[in-house]
């Protein structure tokens, strides 16, 4: 696997091209690409010649004439699903039990898991051409401005990461990735990675330790927490930037950090992406998300997955990832809510915007300690899920599905202790974890939280109706 300069840059010059071109040129590359992506796919993949074997021609063929995805059904037939034979299922996941390989690539294509909080999770394979599409087409949605912010917090110091450390996410790997492929690269951006899973006190003494940190990404659940550290005089860094993914980053929050870090130049970045599609959008000089058209599509849809008027909040949003040809995800239900802006953006930009509901951080707060759902190691190769239910402030319960002949006892015991130490490690030595005989609960939108904290552990919102509630800190 190999990462090629002059084809990024292929990347490059072929958004602005279509950007200056306007919504008429985006529609027509985006057709194109939708074509050529359906002929390869229904070619290669055995799963997508099946599903597409009543589809038009693929010259002929629109978005609507596709049939929906969905993640369960993909990964059930994963052998049939890539349009490449040389990466089964079982040696992908063999792959991903090794931690020490995160970021290394398999072959020539590179191996990634989502974090499993719709149920299982899915084994994401990324080509040499994502990855090149990934930086070229940033590149390309850049403004003036963004030029500017990352010539002056380059100046500033350095990017530090805190995401997930326990499996091969996209958050942690895809950095290691690039550190591989393209060093200077990496080097050029300042990559930086702190796990996430560490208790709070040696992430701040980390960050403390670095005399010049002028950039953090990370999950808004994990700022939320950094914020407290700050406000408590704990966390000393003052950083001119934050980048946020993965959860719902609030009003609320957003000002709360505002406030404990008025070194913040440039505010928070909130883009919009996921482990299927890391380069899905892109966020303006005006704060606004913006679909990257020409190869991504994102379609708002109600529970009939029919399009929702602009200005609508949708039932969920259906993926199609234009500039993956390994991994075919074709109108692929990702299980957000969005709901496009009835107006043009004041950026000038002629691509779509786009609000995001749906994406809760799951913070489990006890007393004044407030843990990310992140902390806690919920595997075990016995078990098919695991569950942990907050039902009173300091009394949780452990729910596990087990993988056929499982010894039940053995499980939870490991697991129970597991979990105790994620809390004594943060001073909680008086919380009480006990087994459960419930199993885990999916949501009604057929999403899991792995962490379901007390504000919503009742049962009214294990079976609401809609998949989608108001966004709160």
């Amino acid at each position: 696997m190999r990462f090629s300069l002059p084809k990024a840059l292929g990347y490059f010059i072929g958004g602005r091209w279509t950007a200056w071109g306007g919504r008429k040129r985006i529609e027509a590359k985006q057709l194109r690409n939708l074509r050529r992506l359906v002929e390869k796919a229904r070619r290669d993949s055995p799963l997508f010649h099946r599903l597409y074997a009543d589809v038009p021609p693929s010259r002929d063929v629109d978005l609507h004439d596709l049939p929906v995805t969905r993640k369960p059904d993909l990964m059930r037939d994963f052998d049939d699903w890539l349009t490449i034979r040389s990466l089964p299922l079982d040696r992908a996941r063999e792959h991903l039990r090794d931690i020490g390989k995160a970021g290394v690539p398999i072959d020539d294509v590179a191996v990634f898991q989502t974090s499993g909080t719709s149920g299982e999770p899915a084994v994401i394979v990324l080509s040499s051409s994502f990855v090149e599409y990934a930086y070229g087409i940033m590149m390309a949605r850049f403004e003036r401005y963004h030029w500017k912010l990352i010539r002056d917090v380059r100046k500033l110091g350095v990017r530090v990461t805190i995401t997930g450390g326990n499996g091969h996410f996209a958050g942690n790997g895809f950095n290691k990735l690039v550190q591989r492929l393209y060093p200077a690269l990496a080097k050029g951006l300042g990559l930086t990675v702190i796990e996430a899973e560490q208790p709070i006190d040696r992430i701040v003494d980390r960050l403390n330790a670095i005399s010049n940190v002028a950039w953090i990404v990370t999950y808004p659940s994990m700022l939320s927490i950094l914020t407290k550290e700050k406000e408590a005089g704990r966390l000393q860094i003052a950083p001119a930037l934050f980048t946020t993914g993965g959860e719902t980053l609030t009003d609320d929050l957003r000002a709360r950090v505002g406030r404990a870090f008025p070194s913040l130049k440039y505010g928070i970045a909130d883009p919009y992406g996921s482990t299927e599609c890391l380069a899905l959008s892109f966020e303006c000089s005006h704060g606004r998300k913006h679909v990257n058209e020409d190869w991504v599509i994102l379609e708002a849809v109600d529970e009939a997955m029919q399009p929702v008027p602009d200005g609508t909040l949708s039932e969920t949003v259906l993926l199609t990832v234009l500039a993956n040809e390994v991994q075919p995800f074709i109108r692929y239900d990702l299980g957000d809510c969005v709901r496009y802006y009835e107006d043009n953006c004041p950026c000038g930009s002629p691509f779509r915007s786009f609000q995001v509901e749906g994406r809760q951080a799951t913070l489990v707060r006890i007393g004044e300690v407030t843990l990310s759902p992140l902390v806690f190691d919920l595997e075990h190769e016995r078990a098919r899920r695991i569950q942990l239910v907050q039902i009173d402030e300091r009394e949780f319960e452990l729910r596990i599905q087990l993988t056929d002949g499982a010894a039940a006892g053995l499980v939870f015991q490991e697991v129970i202790e597991s979990v105790k130490r994620v809390f004594r490690d943060n001073g909680l030595d008086d919380v009480a974890v006990r087994q459960s005989e419930t199993p885990p609960e999916f949501t009604a939108s057929g999403k899991f939280h792995e962490v379901v904290p007390l504000r919503s552990a009742d049962a009214r919102n294990m079976t609401s109706s809609g998949s989608c509630q108001p966004a709160t800190e």
